[in-house]
């Protein structure tokens, strides 16, 4: 019978897989048995919730939640109604050397305006199916943009710049000598924070 113990911390430490805060992060290669898989009994939601403790409904879902809005990552438009083309046309092409256009306030702050839309980089919230052997089974991480580049002239990308660390639990079974000892451990389950236009790694 596998049921939810009182660990010992050493126990705990036995079971517990080595924490990392490297984002983002890499796909967990589970062993396909379904040997080690969580029964019905391993996952009372009334047993786990105690176990757990907090639980922030914003990002932690046992069920499979509504597609967020903001999930989809957004691309900013390079001339939004083509206003820049259409003010740089109204420069004199054939001026003088030397002669200097009075500056065009307008066109200046749409050219900022363009460049900081370029180079931001915005976090994107989306709902993560972490698998049956994590409860809650799904978390809403952060995720940076990554089709475009965010530099001009390009080549610099979004990356991750900050995390931040949510406590889940873990299913997780170890071969022992009194045989196969599955249990629910919590563990920090990091996710991205904020995002910054960066060179590659």
């Amino acid at each position: 019978k596998r049921s939810i113990p009182q660990f010992s911390s050493l126990h705990l430490l036995l079971l517990r897989p080595i924490p990392s805060d490297s984002l983002p992060l890499l796909e967990l290669r589970e062993d396909p048995d379904p040997v080690l898989d969580p029964g019905e009994r391993d996952l009372n939601e009334t047993e786990l919730r105690s176990v757990l403790g907090d639980f922030d409904a914003r990002f932690l879902s046992v069920s499979p939640p509504e597609e967020d809005e903001e999930s989809e990552e957004s691309e900013p438009l390079l001339d939004p109604g083509g206003v820049l083309q259409k003010d740089t046309r109204s420069a004199d092409p054939e001026a003088p050397p030397g002669w200097r256009q009075r500056p065009n306030r307008k066109l200046l702050r749409r050219l900022q305006l363009w460049l900081r839309a370029l180079s931001s980089c915005p976090l994107r919230r989306a709902w993560t199916d972490l698998g049956g052997r994590f409860w809650p089974r799904y978390v809403r991480a952060g995720v940076c943009p990554s089709k475009r580049s965010c530099s001009v002239p390009e080549g610099m990308r979004c990356r991750p710049a900050g995390s931040a660390h949510l406590t889940v639990l873990r299913w997780r079974c170890a071969q022992r000598r009194a045989g196969l000892r599955c249990a629910w451990i919590p563990v920090q389950y990091p996710v991205i924070t904020d995002c910054k236009c960066s060179c590659s790694p």
